[in-house]
């Protein structure tokens, strides 16, 4: 599923020169709209990347008195297993407090953290917000039987040569073909399907073995040949066929059984080519996601991909969406890559 909305987002960065809450306290009831200790005068607003950080109250914050905070603090415990500089120190706390109620996790960050309102350069508070997920597909060890679409793994002369292969390069060039011989995971029997992989960044196979042995995995994104990225929807709009309905990837597999002999330069419109990792599931990873860039698991419904130049990983970031499928006003980590 996807969504569209448009968000405005806060990250919150340690403000450390604030003293610990301690383990039992809980501050006095809110009232009026604003919470005791958030008085302080605002620091300056600071450039991060291509984005502007502007200091606001938690008051400003909204649904803050409201979300679930324990199911975005096991994201956060996630983020501790490999913390940035900024937020290592604060991890120890985080742990302590996982256990703690809603309303104690809430002040402290009040006490240990200031917000701040991410903006564009140009001032711009608000942004797109698109949901990705793991697709479940059907997969074949050995090409046949109508699995024919191959999985890669990255090729030895990814590093060497940037941009890597188009996608059309890949399937058509022999020096592209044999750096990828060997190198393939599993085979799909749909293209679409496959470039929704590819789109999505990971996704779990239900494998059969050459023994005829089912098995569930995991392929998680390892790389890609850094061409542009462009949008198969889109260029179907471009050459009349009108906006796709929701869910794209059934609707686009729709025009493609009425249209097989443009399936090839549909695919071919989008360069980019996602290359993969197989990793194993058990039954504890079946509850989280691949793990991200920052290198830890992704916890569903609580962590985001983000530019890491403008909002690095581990950040804890306030989202707030208005339209779309849903209106979210919730604890997030930025744990994974976007653009």
């Amino acid at each position: 599923m996807r969504l569209g909305a448009i968000i405005a987002i806060t990250a919150l960065l340690a403000s450390c020169a604030s003293p610990p809450l301690p383990p039992s306290s809980v501050p006095p009831e809110v009232t009026g709209g604003s919470r005791p200790g958030d008085s302080a005068p605002l620091p300056p607003p600071m450039q991060q990347g291509k984005s502007r950080w502007v200091a606001v109250r938690w008051a400003e914050l909204p649904g803050f008195e409201e979300d679930a905070l324990f199911e975005g603090w096991n994201a956060w415990l996630k983020s501790c297993e490999r913390p940035g500089p900024v937020f290592a120190p604060l991890c120890a706390e985080v742990r302590r407090l996982s256990i703690a109620s809603a309303e104690e996790q809430r002040s402290w960050m009040v006490k240990r953290l200031q917000p701040y309102r991410v903006e564009s350069l140009q001032g711009a508070a608000d942004g797109l917000l698109t949901s990705y997920f793991e697709p479940v597909l059907k997969a074949s060890r050995q090409p046949g039987a109508g699995y024919d679409v191959p999985l890669y793994r990255p090729p030895a002369s990814l590093a060497s040569r940037k941009p890597w292969f188009s996608r059309q390069e890949i399937d058509t060039l022999p020096e592209a073909k044999s750096a990828l011989r060997g190198r393939e995971i599993a085979w799909l029997a749909d293209p679409v399907e496959a470039m929704s992989l590819h789109i999505q960044g990971s996704g779990r196979l239900s494998v059969t073995e050459p023994d005829g042995s089912q098995r569930m995995v995991r392929v998680a994104y390892a790389g890609s040949n850094e061409q542009p990225f462009r949008s198969v929807t889109q260029w179907l709009f471009d050459q009349g066929e009108g906006r796709m309905a929701t869910p794209w990837v059934e609707s686009t597999k729709a025009w493609a059984a009425k249209n097989p002999q443009r399936v090839q330069q549909m695919l071919w419109s989008n360069p980019r080519y996602t290359f993969f990792q197989e990793q194993p599931l058990n039954e504890l990873d079946t509850a989280f996601g691949p793990k991200g860039a920052q290198g830890v698991a992704l916890t569903p419904g609580r962590s985001i991909a983000v530019d890491p130049a403008s909002i690095p990983y581990g950040t804890p970031v306030w989202l707030a969406s208005r339209g779309g499928a849903a209106n979210l006003q919730k604890l997030v980590l930025a744990q994974d890559t976007g653009s």
